[in-house]
């Protein structure tokens, strides 16, 4: 039998035991088990009830169906109406200074640029370009140009290209989440608007809009380019080479429609994204298979974009660039003259290529298009302040279209448009 002064001694400590457990038990029961049956249901609301049979084929899309569940709407942003862009302006050898001069003719604080020559380009020019961007000092305020220092060996018509642009999305994604469309262009490439008409005429636009200019009629290219083998120096060698081919030939793809089309592009951060993340395998399985494809520059993203239904939708039939391309057509385009600046204008585009070095007809472009004093000084627009001009940031949202956005807008309306009834879409 128990001594009683032994059963008293532990029976308080007993009873506030007990209390405190029950009073923990209420509290996790009211505060997370409600959560968490909450949870689970909304977990398994997300899958389908049994099925018949003859729904399996749509199963097998889930995963596609869980990804794309409804998502909260963003907190609103004053200044979300105005898109920024994301350009990739490239070289080669001997192309620093028309590099430099697009560069300058492209510039707005709101935007965001990657500038890259090269290996083949002389390290004197990478070094000249470097010192360039550091020391200009609006460059240096605002952080937005980016060169690739450690330079990328590109071969023209070789895989290297699509390499090097892609190296550039995954920059442009890594050092801002404060863009909308990312755009390719070269040396050679000049703008035949504003930043500020560019700016303006895209705000009213959904930002999910890729403008690629693209076919599926492969016509020449299905025997010339997509059945040879092709192998690019550039893969394996620091010195430049030009490509060459191996037996045997290959047959046409099954697992995936091709298209091709221009190199150079305006597309949506999203699709960015997806080219660079690929949560499906689609981007790297097209990627290794482009590796051995003549040009692929004119065939990747195009593919990429109308094999995947998500973005196919948004493919816009044109490269929003004007391009004049000899009779019968030549591996180059035509080189353009103030002979071509009536049918530039007339365009409606943004851009336009193929220019040589300081041509006059680059002048008169920056003169009446553009408002710029000289090949050196930037666009201006309504982010300009100081004396002279340009040479300080003002206010980067304000916005000041002239009449290239006019002209802009009228292309634009007319590509939306057809985009919208699918007329002309991956097809």
């Amino acid at each position: 039998m128990g001594h009683p002064g032994l059963e008293k001694k532990w029976l308080f400590p007993l009873v506030i035991s007990s209390l405190i457990c029950i009073f923990l038990l209420v509290t996790s029961f009211n505060m997370g088990l409600i959560s968490s049956l909450h949870t689970i249901n909304s977990i398994f609301s997300m899958f389908p009830s049994p099925m018949p049979t003859n729904q399996t084929n749509a199963a097998l899309f889930a995963e596609r169906k869980v990804g794309r569940l409804p998502q909260p709407p963003p907190p609103p942003n004053p200044t979300s109406m105005i898109p920024r862009f994301a350009y990739l302006v490239s070289g080669s050898k001997g192309d620093l200074e028309k590099l430099w001069r697009t560069l300058k003719a492209l510039y707005h604080p709101l935007n965001q640029y990657v500038v890259h020559l090269d290996l083949e380009s002389h390290p004197r020019e990478r070094l000249e370009l470097a010192s360039r961007v550091a020391n200009e000092s609006i460059f240096a305020e605002i952080g937005n140009v980016f060169m690739i220092t450690k330079a990328n060996m590109v071969t023209y018509r070789g895989p290297t290209m699509v390499a090097n642009t892609l190296h550039a999305c995954a920059i442009l994604l890594k050092r801002s989440n404060d863009w909308d469309w990312f755009i390719n262009l070269s040396a050679s490439d000049y703008p035949l608007i504003t930043q500020d008409d560019l700016l303006h005429t895209f705000s009213p636009l959904d930002r999910n809009l890729n403008f690629i200019e693209h076919t599926s009629k492969l016509g020449w290219k299905a025997t010339k380019r997509a059945m040879p083998l092709m192998i690019d120096p550039g893969l394996y060698k620091t010195t430049k080479s030009d490509v060459f081919w191996v037996n045997p030939p290959r047959a046409l793809p099954t697992a995936f429609k091709l298209f091709t089309g221009s190199a150079w592009m305006v597309l949506s951060r999203s699709f960015v994204e997806y080219l660079i993340w690929g949560w499906d395998n689609l981007p790297r399985t097209l990627l290794m298979y482009y590796t051995n494809f003549v040009s692929s520059p004119e065939g990747y993203f195009h593919t990429v974009i109308c094999n995947e239904p998500e973005f196919a939708k948004t493919a816009v039939n044109h490269d929003l660039h004007y391009i004049s391309w000899d009779v019968p057509p030549r591996q180059h385009p035509h080189a353009l003259t103030i002979n071509d600046t009536e049918k530039m204008i007339a365009s409606g585009a943004a851009f336009a290529r193929k220019f040589r070095q300081d041509n006059p007809v680059l002048d008169k472009i920056d003169q009446e298009l553009l408002g710029r004093d000289d090949k050196g000084s930037f666009t201006p627009g309504g982010w300009c302040s100081g004396k002279p001009k340009c040479t300080k940031v003002g206010n980067p949202l304000k916005i000041k279209p002239g009449p290239g956005a006019k002209r802009l807008r009228r292309l634009i309306t007319k590509l939306t448009l057809a985009a919208k009834v699918g007329q002309d879409q991956c097809k």
